[in-house]
């Protein structure tokens, strides 16, 4: 087995990596999930968090490519008022991970067995009882899915998996440092976005 530790992401066929930088605002990933569900996008994962400017959230969104092409769902995104900058990554150089935690059904005689699989794909313990441990691992997708198949011969007893994050090797970023482009500024104003009081929401 020969897990992927050195960071490089193996672009997946068929999948697009979206970052949308959004307003920190309640309500702002019902609008995503809802516009994604109403045009038959189909979300392989999505993960928000905020980024490094206050009251920004940054979320990656991994899509299905089948059932959606990758500029409409650009388009898509940039008709919600809390949206400000949308990144297709899909082409980029990138450093993606995720993270997970697989709890392991393990005993006395097979529990150093589970240990050298840990080592040998860098996971860390977080837990041992007498019947099961707690693998924690981080890396990208080829990574976390072989210590998953190393360690379903033993029994899974529960996974809990985040989705991918990702940023652009090299100088590049996704940030909103730069100004918002002047085509999504003009659209933007003529939605009333940076209002006073609850932004609306720009429906198709």
């Amino acid at each position: 087995m020969n897990p992927s530790v050195n960071g490089h992401h193996r672009k997946r066929a068929n999948h697009h990596t979206v970052v949308a930088i959004v307003e920190d605002k309640p309500g702002v990933l019902m609008r995503v999930a809802s516009l994604f569900r109403r045009r038959g996008f189909n979300i392989e994962s999505l993960t928000v968090g905020h980024s490094e400017m206050p009251g920004l959230s940054r979320m990656t969104i991994v899509v299905d490519g089948d059932s959606a092409p990758v500029e409409q769902v650009e388009k898509q995104l940039y008709k919600l008022i809390d949206v400000i900058k949308v990144s297709d990554l899909s082409q980029e150089d990138i450093v993606a991970r995720e993270l997970a935690m697989i709890k392991v059904r393990c005993n006395n005689l097979n529990r150093h067995e589970l240990l050298d699989i840990a080592a040998v794909f860098r996971a860390d313990i977080v837990d041992i009882a007498t019947n099961s441990i707690i693998l924690q691992v981080v890396g990208d997708e080829d990574k976390i899915d072989g210590l998953i198949k190393m360690c379903e011969p033993y029994g899974i007893r529960e996974l809990s998996r985040t989705g991918r994050i990702a940023m652009v090797r090299g100088t590049k970023t996704t940030t909103v440092h730069e100004p918002e482009p002047e085509r999504i500024a003009r659209f933007h104003q003529t939605q009333g976005r940076r209002v006073e009081g609850e932004l609306p929401f720009s429906s198709d």
